[in-house]
């Protein structure tokens, strides 16, 4: 996927000096319009050459929940006239990380066997901006398989906290 990230790199960069203060603005109709893009059948409808740019652009805006500031809809055509529709889920993922870089945040997901509470959340979250040492945006996916516990991905770093990892790391004692 790096030709995808070498492509979607100066589109991010563009829209992210482009936007400056509206940055955490912009990011949520970009995700949104990274979103819509990820239909198969609109990357198809893109990619069909007897439909214009104009009627891609106001299919994709006309998807949209919210109405696109005239940036939003510039940044759209730019995308669409160039034939980079099918990339905009990675632009978003780069303009997420220039706003959190921006912030001093980054995202995490946090996987666990069961559902988390609000209030937990916010104490976890707490206790993981002390440990990871900045704000995080934190996602919470179910993965029922780890039994118990919480495993937090940031970026690169990984805090495996979970009851199944505990079962491996004991197997493997055992059996060693």
């Amino acid at each position: 996927m790096a030709e995808l990230a070498t492509i979607a790199r100066p589109y991010a960069e563009a829209l992210f000096k482009a936007a400056k203060a509206d940055a955490t603005a912009a990011a949520q109709w970009v995700e949104e319009l990274a979103a819509i893009a990820g239909n198969e059948q609109l990357l198809q409808f893109a990619d069909n050459p007897k439909v214009s740019a104009q009627q891609v652009f106001d299919v994709i805006s006309g998807v949209c929940k919210q109405a696109l500031p005239e940036i939003g809809r510039n940044f759209l055509l730019a995308v669409i006239e160039n034939g980079r529709v099918a990339v905009l889920p990675e632009i978003a993922r780069q303009f997420r990380s220039l706003v959190n870089a921006q912030l001093g945040a980054s995202d995490a997901v946090v996987y666990s066997a069961y559902d988390i509470d609000s209030a937990a959340l916010a104490d976890l979250a707490g206790v993981l901006e002390k440990r990871f040492a900045r704000k995080l945006n934190l996602q919470v996916v179910l993965q029922p398989e780890l039994i118990g516990g919480v495993r937090v991905v940031v970026g690169d770093e990984v805090l495996d906290l979970t009851v199944k990892a505990r079962l491996e790391q004991m197997k493997a004692a055992l059996t060693a």
